[in-house]
């Protein structure tokens, strides 16, 4: 192309290096309108309020404190969110998943409320109580690692049957009309009472679980206790040293361990049934 001036040319340049000037307005525009433009305006206010709908500033917000493991996070987020929309925020905040949070505002937070129908206002604080990651990894533990590494611990403490209290029942023997045990083997629970064995007081005693009525009769020669096995705590047991085809066990009767009531000389092939059976583990065909 000439650049040698031709009639009108210089116009014609003049005004193409013009329009850049006349289109510095519509940038100006576009910043005046950009405050209406949600989609260019809610980067910010993304971070705060976790990718909630890029309408929300069409909808009325409240601001809330968030309290997790000493930390705490600011949010942003309609008022008339859920519970469970506030829990999916808080997993943006905190990387926390919401089957793991615990969300407290003068109590248990529920999801299916809305925060306005729980009178939450600007400024409220909410606390959170999750899980760790070493949690999280032991719920998604197969049962039969977890059982393992409890047995574990339980191997590194002495031995129950050498504790004193345990020595004084176990030291006057097998009794004589104990039930057959049978070491390494797991059998359903039988259908008659399990007996013959000894109480932490010396005297015989005689287990007969009511599934029917989610029982478990703990029987003695004075009386019969009848125990909802809801209320029981706790099973623990271990097998009686030189003599591992029998266990000693203890069913948590109360919030501690004091309350423990003790049964010694159970045939080892019943006390996973026993276990899962009160602790309603267990599956009956």
């Amino acid at each position: 192309m000439s650049f040698h001036a031709l009639p009108g040319s210089e116009e014609v340049i003049m005004e193409t290096e013009a329009k850049p000037k006349e289109a510095e307005p519509l940038v100006e525009d576009a910043e005046a309108t950009s405050h209406t433009d949600a989609g260019d305006t809610t980067t910010q206010d993304s971070s705060i309020s976790n990718g909630d709908d890029a309408d929300d500033d069409d909808k009325e917000m409240v601001d809330l404190k968030i309290i997790w493991n000493k930390n705490k996070y600011d949010l942003k987020i309609p008022v008339d969110s859920t519970g469970a929309k506030l829990k999916e925020s808080i997993h943006s905040l905190t990387g926390l998943p919401p089957a793991m949070q615990k969300v407290m505002y003068k109590g248990l937070l529920p999801e299916d409320k809305t925060l306005r129908e729980i009178k939450i206002t600007n400024g409220a604080k909410i606390m959170v109580v999750g899980s760790t990651i070493n949690d999280v990894l032991a719920v998604n533990t197969p049962k039969e690692v977890i059982q393992q590494e409890v047995k574990a611990e339980e191997n590194k403490k002495e031995p129950l049957c050498r504790q004193k209290q345990h020595r004084k029942v176990l030291d006057k023997g097998k009794p004589d009309d104990i039930m057959p045990a049978i070491k390494g083997t797991k059998e359903r629970l039988p259908t008659v009472p399990l007996s013959g064995m000894f109480n932490k007081s010396g005297g015989k005693v005689r287990l007969t679980f009511k599934l029917e009525q989610d029982q478990l009769w703990i029987g003695t020669k004075e009386r019969t206790e009848k125990v909802p096995m809801g209320s029981i705590k706790n099973v623990v047991s271990e097998p009686i040293e030189d003599h591992e085809d029998y266990h000693m066990m203890a069913f948590q009767l109360g919030p501690t361990e004091a309350s423990q009531y003790w049964v010694y000389w159970v045939p080892a092939q019943f006390v996973d049934a026993i276990k899962d059976t009160v602790l309603g583990k267990w599956q009956y065909f």
